[in-house]
């Protein structure tokens, strides 16, 4: 078994899907914002309000090392900026690891991606930061993807059976 990592931009359902991809293959589930909580005992939104975004990407890099090397195999939700550095390009790349890229319309994404709080981001124009988000990071995902899933107009159960259909 390896790993199951889902990418994405933020309000794909990453963290929904992969709790019960995890439930159902009855692995650990790893959400690389959570992780990066527990390690720092602050919210993201603290981090980078405090610390900088480049301050929150190096724990995103720690979080994402230690999701993937750790036992047994996991789903594992990586942060929606993971994609931002090469060397967590490569290290998806080069884990032992099947990656899905959930993607989605950012039309769909402004609705959901804005229920939070904790997406500093999206702090001054929800719609235009997810757009820009989109054109930017697509050939990343794209580059590290081993599975596409597109969720614009899915059911999170259609999801998850696409999801598991993909599962190594």
């Amino acid at each position: 078994m390896t790993h199951l990592v889902l990418v994405g931009l933020m309000g794909t359902g990453k963290s929904t899907v992969g709790k019960r991809v995890a439930a159902t293959l009855g692995r650990p589930f790893l959400d690389s914002d959570e992780l990066i909580e527990q390690a720092t005992g602050r919210t993201v939104r603290q981090i980078w309000r405090t610390d900088g975004e480049s301050a929150f990407r190096v724990l995103e890099t720690d979080a994402l090392r230690g999701a993937l090397a750790s036992e047994p195999p996991a789903v594992i939700a990586a942060a929606g900026g993971v994609v931002l550095s090469a060397a967590n390009r490569d290290a998806l790349n080069d884990a032992d690891a099947t990656v899905v890229w959930l993607s989605a319309d950012p039309e769909v994404l402004i609705t959901r991606a804005t229920r939070g709080v904790h997406r500093p981001l999206l702090d001054d124009d929800p719609e235009a930061a997810l757009r820009a988000m989109a054109v930017e990071r697509a050939d990343l995902y794209r580059a590290v993807a081993d599975v596409t899933i597109d969720v614009s107009d899915r059911e999170v159960d259609d999801v998850v059976q696409t999801v598991l259909a993909a599962a190594p």
